[in-house]
């Protein structure tokens, strides 16, 4: 890593830089899976905890159709709830880097609060994109819909900067397609067991938040 390169990293992506509302999402999804990952392993509790996570907390679809649920607010409650649990340990590793890289320039550029609705829009809309696009009947779980919302706020950002400057926009294009193909290779890959609707779904919620509560000045 060059002398400059330090020097970015230090001033703007340094751990002690990342604001405590992504801290607190970042322990929301280490803590659960610690919990559950324990259980696997005997540590404590059941070996079952983590089949009851996903029952309860996991999303999904058949629950917005004829499925009864576990509780009455289960059809509502897993909208949210699905983002906090994991598959496993590397599962959330990825999705927690992924979340460490995004989340901290929006955070400071938009605010706590804001970056705060932006995650849960996103998290929303991830869970829409998969109730609307899949006829799964395994649950959805990880937070990976509202970390494609964050993706879709922070292009979403820089198309607007580079519109209202008369800047090509083709990088934001071309950072769309990248996300395309990555999903398309990453689909193949899991064998189909990958959740591209969620992923759409977050994304165009955040960038939809972006265009609609981005109020930073526009100069030429």
């Amino acid at each position: 890593m060059t002398d400059a390169r330090r020097t970015q990293f230090r001033s703007t992506g340094g751990l002690r830089q990342v604001p405590m509302v992504v801290w607190a999402l970042l322990v929301l999804c280490l803590l659960s899976e610690l919990v559950l990952s324990g259980a696997d392993l005997g540590l404590w509790g059941d070996r079952n905890w983590r089949l009851l996570a996903y029952q309860y907390g996991g999303f999904w679809a058949g629950l917005l159709g004829d499925w009864r649920p576990n509780y009455p607010a289960q059809p509502i409650v897993m909208f949210a709830s699905y983002g906090f649990l994991h598959a496993g340990l590397l599962h959330l590793l990825v999705n927690m880097i992924t979340l460490l890289g995004l989340g901290p320039p929006l955070a400071r550029g938009i605010g706590a609060g804001r970056f705060l609705m932006l995650y849960a829009v996103s998290l929303i809309g991830g869970a829409a994109g998969f109730a609307a696009l899949s006829h799964a009947a395994a649950p959805m779980i990880g937070a990976s819909g509202a970390l494609f919302g964050l993706a879709g706020a922070y292009l979403a950002r820089d198309y607007a900067r580079r519109a209202a400057r008369a800047l090509p926009v083709w990088p934001v294009l071309r950072a769309m397609a990248w996300l395309g193909v990555l999903n398309l290779l990453l689909w193949w890959a899991m064998h189909g067991q990958l959740a591209w609707q969620t992923h759409l779904g977050g994304f165009v919620a955040g960038w939809g938040f972006m265009a609609l509560n981005d109020r930073r000045p526009r100069r030429p």
